[in-house]
């Protein structure tokens, strides 16, 4: 069977009930592809076993590579390309540089942050987003369950586990 093909959803009303069937179903052996909610869960993450993101590194260095670029672009056009002494400052005045500095080093910071999300998330312009359930996005949490990485479990286990967990409802999801 195919990886990413088939899934089993577990859906679940309540965040409560959600975090207490995560641990269940973790504990039973299932491997869980994704928890999908219509709002952030406290604590879903850790439940998960997701390991912290890297999108602050990601930031820091689009943030120093603003910061480089603005300090480097000033400076060589005050300096060399077209130097002007206003107010009777050196070419060079650091504290002059300060609010553009400043500005696009929060521009490239949060610029870099917005593609390296989108990229990380699979929400590339040319992705094409998966849709377990219509219903994660109003009131609904679903948990999706690739099949093909429980293969020694069978599919009534899945369901059964899914259910004594307390999903009020388990479906099946192909994509082709």
């Amino acid at each position: 069977m195919e990886r990413d093909k088939n899934f089993i959803l577990g859906v679940y009303d309540d965040e409560d009930v959600l975090l207490d069937a995560v641990t269940k179903v973790r504990e039973s052996g299932v491997k869980i592809h994704e928890v999908y909610s219509p709002f952030p869960v406290h604590g879903l993450d850790d439940v998960l076993g997701y390991k912290r993101s890297k999108l602050p590194i990601a930031a820091f260095l689009f943030g120093l590579l603003g910061t480089t670029l603005a300090l480097t672009m000033q400076f060589y056009m005050m300096k060399f390309d077209w130097p002007m002494i206003i107010g009777g400052k050196d070419h060079a005045a650091f504290p002059d540089f300060i609010p553009v500095t400043f500005e696009l080093t929060v521009l490239l910071a949060a610029f870099g942050m917005v593609g390296v999300f989108m990229i990380s998330s699979n929400l590339k312009p040319w992705g094409q987003p998966r849709i377990f359930d219509l219903r994660i996005t109003d009131d609904k949490h679903v948990m999706a369950i690739d099949i093909a990485n429980n293969a020694g479990l069978g599919l009534d286990k899945i369901s059964e586990v899914l259910k004594s967990s307390g999903a009020t409802e388990v479906n099946k999801k192909s994509f082709e």
